[in-house]
This record gives C-alpha cells, structure tokens and sequence, in this order.
C-alpha cells in the first residue's frame, strides 16, 4: 500500500449540518462524474470513493471524514500522478468552501463587543468597500481618484501650483490615514474591552426566509441589546442558551445544534503579532460586516490602524487570523503606504516634466501603462508582506489555509482558467491568489530571506513569467 497523504481544514459547521457536506459532496461532484468516482459509500460521518485518473491505470481510495477539523485522505491504490492527487485534493478543499459559504447565506450573526453600543450586522455597500479599499495597505485607488481633481485644479490655477497642491493633499490623506480610518468604523479594540463575541445560528434556507419575513433589523437589534443587557452588562459572556430564550420570547424557535459561537480576543491576537514584530500594538477597529477582510493604513508602525471584520473573525481560526495581521503588519513595518505615494508622487512630477512630451502623443495610452505599471508594483509590496508574515510569525501553510478560505472562489476560477496571464495584469495590487497559495505551501520551513522585497520581487517576475507558459 503506497503512502496516504492526509489534509485538514477548520470549519464553521453546525452540527445540524455536518452529515449534509457529504451528501453535497455526493450531489454536486461524485454524482455528476461517474466515469472517475466509483465504490461510493457512505457512512454517517465518512464518505469514502475511489478516484481513477482518466487515461491512465493508477486509482485513489479518497476518505472524508466530516469533524472539526473536517479530514481528507488519500490514499494510492496504484501509481497515481501527484497532478491528479492535486486536483482532487483542490476540488474538495473548494466542495468544503463552498458548502459553508452557502451555509452564509442562511445565517443569523450576533456579534458583540464589551463596553460598546450594539450595531446591526450589515453587507458593505459598494462605497463603503470603495472608501476601505483607498484608505488601506497602499492606498492607490486615492492617487487615482485625485487623478480628476489634478486636471480640475490645472485648468483652474495651472500646471506648477496644481502638482504642488495635490502632492500636498495626497501627503496629508497619507499622513492622517489612520485618524480618517478610525472616525468611518464600528467597533474600538482596547486593552480593556478586548474581545469579541460571536453567535452564529446556521439556518435552513425556509427557516432562514420566514424569520426574515417575520422581522427586521430593528428586532434584531432589540434582540442584540436584551441579549447584551442580561450578559456583557453585568459581566457575563453571551450564551447561546440566553440568546435563545430571547429569540423565543419573539416567538422564534431555535434548534440547539444549528448554533455556533466564539470568542476572540482580538487584542491578544493583534499584541501577539505586534511582539513577534517587535512593533508598538496600533489602533485596531472591528467592522461588523460578515464579508471576510483585515486591513492595516497609517503613515509608520507608531502610527499604524488595523481593521478587522467581524467576518473574518467568523470564517477564521486564531491561528489563521494571526497570520493574516502578520501580513497587515508588514505592511505597516515597510511602510508601503508612503513607499507607494513617493513612487506615485515621482511619476506624477515626470508626467508633467520629462515624460510630458510622451503625454502628448496619446494621454488615454499613457495613464493606462502608467497605472498597469503602478499596480503591478503594488504587487511587489503585497508579496512582501505574504514574505514577512512567514518569517516572522512562523507559519506559512497556515496563512496559505487563511488565503485558500478568504479566497477560495477565486482561487477556483484561476485554477480552473486556461490562461492565468489576465490575473497579473488586472488593475489589482494583489497578486493572483494561487500564486500566494502556492508559493506559501512551497515553503515547508520558515524562510529567513535577508533582503524580503527584493525576493519577493524575483517571485512576482517569476510568477508572471510561468503564467505565459500554461495551456
């Protein structure tokens, strides 16, 4: 019997729902490609098939075994490709994926933080996205924006007092980053009201419509504070016990084993990180939003703001949350906000100086290569924080398991491309998600890389090279 190679993941399942991943399993992916997946048998908590690799003899046993963490298995019954495993392996991390992210869909969130009002859980709007995308990590979407006031302020007052006064606005959005960040979000982190508290009940979708139906955010919300007034008030951690009783008194019943909750001590994560970094712990926010993000902004670590969502919070375990704000905090530690409006400040100087004469023969053409080039170098600063989140906080496979589940639609559709050269060259300073997940999976022992930037650029150069070479 050849070597079986085992997988695990985290998962945010209730157990009302454990035994439905296998059937999901089952449905959407054995079901449907009956020439590869045979022997299927299925077993309260495990799903066992075997796997032939098409065109070729070598067959693979394939295990799940449903638990937290859920277990994947595979086991070679003859010479199997490591490519095939490979595939298997993905589509059954992404099956996982998407399973819980259905689950999303039909859940209640209450999240709670000590000392602090009650705020409804809410989708971001399309501005509120827009706005925490400018004010994070690099902050070029802002330089673009001000690309419309600098034509404004040249027709109005000319060439040399219009670049003089928007380096000065863009210098100062830079340096008052944070302060601009912490007045637009939820939730303060403080050393005296550290943690957060979640609860999730994971719902079946009529359940989930009718209690919808029945009642609106303001209920909810009244919900939260009774909850809230007979827990985190008087000192005590909100209980799905409690919860329940409130709902009920509503006139909605809850099933016990569709509930999840968690506690998470932010602040400890966040201090944990900052030690391992040996930077000051910087301001941290919670955006109660369940879409799954963490941001850092501020012009130096002693000026630093992390922004944390609650969503984030929910899909992660702590482990994965740390490597995550390691990655915020590298950030943070290069700089690469000020980094990043230097760079943009020289291109915005030669644009009207020795490159003016190119600007000429075809502005559209220019500003197009110009920010094409601008985003592909903020590719550099995000690889370079992915760099010294391995070396520093020591776990590279577990931010890669953190990226695979932020990512994991995303991570699909370019693996599943036929050419992965349109994921570099997107208007996106984050390089292609199966890059990062890839090169962090390559790294079996914590890099110590003397020179972070200048090797994570060879990587990016790299990286786009071999996009060129896939079929």
């Amino acid at each position: 019997m050849l070597k079986s190679e085992i997988y695990t993941v985290e998962v945010e399942i209730a157990p009302s729902h454990q035994q439905e991943i296998l059937d999901y399993i089952v449905d959407k992916y054995l079901e449907i490609k009956k020439d590869t997946f045979t022997s299927i048998n299925r077993r309260v908590n495990h799903l066992y098939f075997k796997a032939q690799e098409p065109d070729k003899p070598g067959k693979l046993m394939v295990e799940v075994e449903v638990d937290n963490p859920l277990k994947i298995v595979l086991t070679p019954e003859s010479d199997v490709t490591p490519q095939f495993m490979e595939v298997i392996k993905e589509d059954l991390l992404f099956l996982v994926q998407l399973f819980e992210d259905n689950l999303r869909h039909s859940t209640l969130y209450f999240a709670w933080i000590e000392g602090k009002d009650i705020i409804p859980e809410q989708a971001p709007t399309a501005r509120k996205k827009l706005s925490d995308r400018m004010f994070s990590s690099n902050m070029i979407l802002i330089y673009i924006l001000f690309f419309g006031i600098n034509i404004t302020l040249f027709l109005l007052f000319g060439i040399i007092f219009a670049i003089a006064a928007i380096i000065i606005f863009q210098l100062a959005v830079v340096l008052l980053s944070d302060r601009l960040f912490l007045l637009r979000n939820n939730w303060r982190i403080t050393p005296e009201n550290p943690r957060v508290h979640i609860i999730q009940y994971q719902l079946p979708i009529e359940e989930f419509q009718d209690f919808q139906k029945k009642f609106g955010k303001e209920v909810v919300t009244r919900m939260k504070k009774e909850i809230y007034n007979k827990t985190l008030a008087v000192g005590e951690s909100p209980t799905c016990e409690i919860g329940e009783d409130i709902m009920e008194s509503y006139g909605f019943q809850c099933n016990p084993k569709s509930r999840i909750d968690k506690l998470v001590d932010v602040y400890s994560l966040v201090k944990k990180a900052t030690d391992q970094f040996n930077l000051p712990v910087p301001k941290i926010v919670i955006s109660n939003t369940m879409v799954p993000n963490a941001a850092a902004t501020g012009p130096s670590p002693g000026r630093g703001l992390i922004l944390i969502t609650t969503g984030l919070l929910v899909q992660l375990e702590e482990d994965e949350i740390l490597g995550v704000l390691g990655h915020e905090l590298g950030h943070l530690q290069g700089r690469d906000p000020l980094v990043l409006f230097s760079i943009i400040s020289a291109e915005f100087i030669l644009r009207f100086t020795l490159f003016f004469p190119i600007v000429l023969i075809n502005p559209i053409i220019y500003i197009i290569l110009v920010f094409a080039i601008i985003f592909f170098i903020g590719k550099f600063f995000e690889t370079r924080a992915d760099l010294v989140s391995a070396m520093k906080i020591g776990q590279p496979q577990v931010l890669a398991q953190a990226l695979r589940k932020i990512g994991f639609a995303r991570l699909q559709m370019e693996r599943a491309s036929p050419t992965r050269v349109p994921s570099w060259i997107s208007f996106d300073t984050h390089p292609p998600i199966y890059f990062r997940v890839d090169r962090l999976e390559n790294m079996k022992t914590v890099p110590q890389v003397k020179h972070p930037l200048w090797q994570s650029i060879k990587d990016v150069f790299s990286g786009f090279k071999r996009s060129f070479g896939r079929n």
